[in-house]
């Protein structure tokens, strides 16, 4: 290959490789503002795949308050699983997330994650187990606009549980930038999800998954409510073959909470670990 072309090839890959979405942390706030959506509505038609990441960072700066309930089901080698989810969120910083197994009965059947910005609490009703701990402090730094965008996480307003199912659907950021943007992103239609507007984002083999789904056939399909930018359904495929299927069967944006919302009280024959 000649220089020149060598060059070009170089050039060419350099465009690929940084085409990613990479602004999860990439909203501006000036010094002492407050947070506000960059995008506050979605103009009419259909938005591309970068300005529909944008609007979802910002989803949970769309309202004060948040009801949301999810129905997931995953398929795998135990059969067909099902949990019931439950969030109610408040800003800035209270945030309770209920999880239950319909299969499991009634009795004690519940996990309970608790926060009110300072202190998080959790307990299992099927085991009897609670803990109480401050939150965890995050790493200094990850904001720094000198750092590439990869490199910087979103700070959600309103934390939730790490990791899980209602973080990635409220706080969809981090979801975007290190899930869809590593496969091929198309917007794929429209559809109706809990009575709501939305958008059906079309994602094949993202590259940041479990080992067991790290594979060529692997395809996400994302709903986004199109009033506030959060996941209202995710599924995820191996083939034909459906592992999850997650869906908001309930959304209230400033739903109004009553003022004992987030109150929580060990049962008494609880053991409370630390």
């Amino acid at each position: 290959m000649s220089p020149s072309l060598a060059g070009e090839a170089a050039l060419e890959f350099a465009a690929m490789s940084i085409r990613l979405w990479n602004q999860a942390a990439g909203l501006p706030v000036p010094a002492g503002a407050t947070r506000r959506a960059a995008i506050v509505a979605l103009p009419p038609g259909t938005p591309d795949v970068v300005q529909l990441f944008e609007f979802m960072r910002d989803a949970e700066l769309r309202f004060g308050t948040l009801r949301m309930r999810i129905q997931e089901r995953t398929i795998g080698s135990r059969g067909e699983q099902l949990r019931l989810i439950e969030v109610v969120l408040r800003h800035p910083g209270q945030a309770r997330v209920t999880t239950s197994d319909p299969g499991r009965g009634l009795s004690g059947n519940y996990q309970v994650w608790l926060s009110d910005g300072e202190t998080v609490r959790t307990y299992s009703g099927v085991h009897r187990l609670g803990t109480r701990r401050p939150v965890r402090p995050t790493v200094e730094g990850l904001d720094n606009r000198d750092l590439p965008g990869m490199s910087t996480v979103y700070r959600p307003l309103t934390a939730l549980q790490a990791e899980s199912l209602a973080d990635a659907f409220v706080h969809p950021a981090g979801f975007c930038q290190n899930v869809l943007a590593t496969g091929d992103c198309s917007i794929a239609g429209t559809a109706d999800q809990a009575g709501r507007e939305a958008l059906v984002l079309e994602c094949a083999h993202p590259r940041s998954a479990d080992v067991w789904a790290d594979r060529p056939e692997h395809r996400l399909q994302v709903t986004v409510d199109r009033e506030t930018g959060v996941i209202t359904r995710l599924i995820e495929m191996v083939g034909d073959q459906v592992t999850r299927d997650a869906e908001v069967v309930s959304l209230e944006p400033d739903a109004p909470l009553p003022a004992a919302a987030f109150d929580f009280t060990l049962p008494t024959d609880a053991t409370l670990l630390y």
